[in-house]
């Protein structure tokens, strides 16, 4: 037996990334940005003595690095072909730069899933698990990352 909840950090709450995929032929190949949304599946095989999965109130700390990167930042890719010319615009303080291993909603739903994992893992001691983490652009578009799960 398994349980799961989930929880939800909307478009609303301002996370406001620039990115871009310089390897896409489309128009995604230039600067652009959303208000991103993440959703996460928590999951245990057994309930805390209040009956829960997770403790929605002290998730604080997964907050504060979903803002940490992505609230207000340009996000680049680590391979970024312009990323002399990006850190010139940093040092002059016209924009906040956060480098992960891959952009788009497919990687930041990778890079949130291991974010939640270490603080899932501290705050249940263990008992719980990351499912999935949804990362979405806006209505129309999203991705989901799961660990571990084959296609038949």
């Amino acid at each position: 037996m398994a349980y799961f909840s989930t929880k939800r950090y909307g478009h609303d709450i301002g996370l406001t990334a620039c990115f871009r995929q310089p390897k896409a032929k489309s128009h995604c190949r230039f600067l652009h940005g959303y208000s991103l949304a993440f959703k996460f599946t928590f999951g245990c095989n057994s309930l805390d003595e209040r009956n829960w999965v997770v403790d929605f109130g002290a998730l604080e700390p997964l907050k504060v690095v979903l803002e940490g990167t992505f609230d207000h930042k340009v996000v680049l890719d680590k391979e970024e072909p312009c990323m002399e010319d990006f850190r010139a615009l940093e040092d002059k303080g016209v924009i906040d730069i956060v480098v992960l291993d891959g952009v788009g909603v497919e990687k930041f739903a990778e890079h949130a899933y291991y974010f939640a994992t270490e603080v899932v893992k501290v705050l249940t001691d263990g008992r719980c698990w990351v499912e999935e983490v949804e990362c979405s652009e806006h209505g129309a578009n999203s991705a989901i990352f799961r660990k571990n799960r084959r296609l038949a």
